[in-house]
């Protein structure tokens, strides 16, 4: 085929991408991805012959503006398929998101006829086999991931073809060989996770070249040698941990490098496993016979070219692994940084493809060095019904909350920040964010925290719809039912005329609702241990369209670090909440939130956020006048005002043992004594 025909077949592709085909080809590859994604036919029941994927009635797909299928977003879906080289028909693809599934078998390597692909999320599956080289020849590629799968074999040279990608993520496979130094060749990178394989060999050289690198994680491998220095300047960006063969100068935990351990700037770096293996990187385009305009006319014989070959061979051998020049380069636009992020930005707001679902994700998981939830280790405690309807994807979470916007922020305190969310099926929800340096440095012990989170369930506490940890944002996200009235705090000291003067029934009903919270969070339940809430206050009790009290963030501390902990507890002291005994223990017990619901209920009864010593005086005394609320207007019952404020004093008795139990507090509330 001549130049002429090169470029009709270049406008004959284009076209097709354009415009839609007569019958839509594409719906029969929908089909036959149905097919082979969902078998039994439990998850894709929405695609159907008959059907319009542009129209809205195929889940999980998105069109561009041409009517070409542009978006499939199926992650979390329960697909235990594979993928099928059938997938290659859907040209004008460019983004293609499985992760959080149990697909099986073989990426195939059709998958790499998707030329117009951006984004590709295989992660957290199971499939096996190799990893296809020709993977290489995507060039719109900016994200590959295909962590926390069963992959097996080297990692492709050909990867370093990638000039547009910036995330690759390869953990928690069973890959082996070498680092390719190809990698180096990936200008845009920012973020390379290698991490729990069994790579060996050394880190090559050329990965400190590569200029926007902010991450590089190979924990857990077999690698050795000198550790480049020029990775010092990614600080804690770069994890090496658990590869007892590396040394080198600059990096704490690493120790000096002996003269056998240096690398020789003479030698090749390292590119793939055994340098007699199919992954030994081919000469520089050796052809025997160039035509091609544009292919320059080699000017050694044939016979110098295979003694050439073979000298590399012994030279491979004898020195382990080599770096030759590896394939022509594509020819293409190579953006800046700044074109990156914008491009990337711009998938999620609709530039060229209407989203009907999931869009693509922006912010990216599984890559720098904090994971606690990460599927490739045992023993996370968590059951798989568990894992299943409490945690949610990244992306879930960033489209509930527009990314984030300040729009939707609703507060903000040292350690987290909360946002209001709205996820797919129209539920209302409240996320707050925690920062991974306010968390357990302990994995574990993080786990064991979001284990007693989700066994929570009561009427008065709010309720938690799932967690998402993403080591992209190193956050943790905390999804929660949305109350809409906001906290108790808001309530109090309330001007009259405002509608926030509560009158006494409901008052009465927001003590009752709080303690019956408490004791249940004292109590011992099935799947449920005791728990001390630790930082109760009027701000912590949030106030539902029916006034119906629910307390926040019950049982958080466990996945805080202490000092954090330690710091939530100044604006608690401030306000009269903290038990006198902390000061002299440092601990909390049940009977200091005991004290903490006491100041609640003098706060309920007063209206007021200062408790005064009058009030104080009010509540032992039984004098009335002094401690309830006088915007009442004496609308109260003075028989439940009294066995209130003796129950207020008796909470917050400076000895713990003279306090109540909270289970005595709901006796005493419900008339039983």
């Amino acid at each position: 085929m001549g130049v002429v025909g090169f470029h009709l077949l270049y406008l004959v592709l284009g076209f097709f991408c354009l415009r839609p085909v007569c019958g839509n080809a594409e719906v029969k590859v929908l089909m036959d991805l149905k097919a082979s994604l969902d078998p039994e036919g439990r998850f894709l029941s929405s695609w159907t012959d008959e059907g319009d994927p542009c129209g809205g009635g195929f889940e999980g797909v998105a069109c561009n503006e041409h009517g070409k299928v542009a978006n499939i977003s199926l992650q979390g879906k329960g697909l235990s398929g594979s993928v099928p080289p059938a997938v290659s028909g859907l040209k004008c693809l460019s983004g293609l998101y499985l992760h959080y599934n149990s697909l099986t078998g073989e990426i195939p390597k059709e998958i790499a006829n998707l030329t117009e692909l951006v984004d590709l999320y295989l992660n957290v599956n199971n499939f096996s086999g190799a990893i296809p080289e020709e993977i290489g020849n995507m060039a719109s590629l900016q994200v590959l991931q295909l962590c926390y799968n069963q992959l097996t074999g080297s990692i492709p040279t050909q990867l370093g073809l990638l000039k547009k990608l910036s995330v690759l993520a390869l953990q928690c496979n069973h890959l082996s060989g070498a680092i390719p130094a190809s990698l180096g060749e990936l200008s845009l990178l920012r973020r390379l996770d290698l991490s729990f394989n069994q790579l060996f060999s050394s880190i090559p050289k050329k990965l400190t070249e590569i200029p926007f690198l902010e991450v590089l994680d190979v924990r857990n491998n077999s690698l050795s040698g000198n550790v480049p220095s020029g990775l010092r300047r990614l600080s804690d960006g770069f994890q090496y941990g658990n590869n007892s063969g590396l040394c080198g100068i600059g990096f704490s935990t690493l120790g000096t490098c002996k003269t056998s351990d240096q690398i020789n700037p003479n030698r090749p770096e390292p590119f793939g496993t055994d340098p007699l293996s199919k992954n030994l990187p081919q000469s520089a385009n050796v052809k025997l016979h160039c035509t091609t305009p544009d292919c320059h006319t080699s000017s050694k014989s044939p016979v110098a070219i295979v003694i050439g070959l073979i000298a590399a061979v012994v030279g491979a051998t004898l020195a382990g692994l080599f770096a030759f020049s590896w394939y022509r380069r594509r020819k293409q636009k190579i953006g800046s940084a700044f074109e990156l992020s914008e491009s990337r930005l711009s998938t999620d707001q609709g530039k060229d493809i209407f989203r009907k679902s999931g869009s693509p994700l922006i912010n990216l998981e599984y890559s720098n060095g904090w994971d606690p939830l990460a599927d490739c280790r045992s023993g996370t405690g968590f059951s798989q019904e568990v894992l299943q309807s409490f945690r949610f994807n990244l992306e879930e979470v960033e489209s509930a909350t527009q990314y984030f916007s300040e729009v939707n922020l609703l507060g903000k305190s040292n350690f987290a920040a909360t946002h209001k969310g709205i996820l797919r099926d129209g539920t209302v929800v409240a996320v707050k964010s925690i920062n991974k340096t306010s968390c357990r440095t302990e994995e574990s012990e993080f786990l064991k925290g979001l284990k007693v989170l989700s066994s929570l369930r009561h009427e008065n506490l709010v309720g938690l719809r799932g967690f998402c940890c993403s080591k992209g944002r190193g956050e943790c996200f905390l999804i929660y039912d949305f109350i809409a009235n906001g906290s108790l705090l808001q309530y109090l000291d309330a001007k009259e005329g405002t509608g926030r003067v509560l009158d006494w029934p409901t008052r009465v009903s927001i003590i009752n609702g709080i303690a019956k919270g408490i004791e249940y969070l004292h109590g011992i339940r099935p799947n449920k241990p005791a728990l001390v809430h630790q930082n109760i206050s009027a701000e912590k009790v949030l106030v539902d369209k029916n006034f119906k009290p629910l307390l926040s963030d019950s049982g958080i501390h466990k996945l805080l670090a202490d000092d954090v902990v330690f710091s939530t507890l100044k604006a608690s002291a401030a306000m009269g909440y903290l038990a006198p005994e902390y000061t002299t223990i440092g601990r909390f017990t049940e009977k200091s939130d005991v004290y903490a619901f006491g100041v609640l209920v003098l706060q309920i009864l007063s209206g007021k956020r200062r408790i005064s010593h009058t009030m104080l005086l009010g509540a032992e005394s039984g004098s009335l006048n002094d401690l309830i609320d006088e915007k009442l207007h004496g609308k109260y019952s003075d028989s439940e005002a009294e066995k209130l404020s003796k129950i207020a004093f008796l909470c917050t008795n400076e000895t713990p043992i003279q306090r109540p139990s909270m289970e005595t507090v709901i006796q005493e509330l419900s008339g039983k004594n």
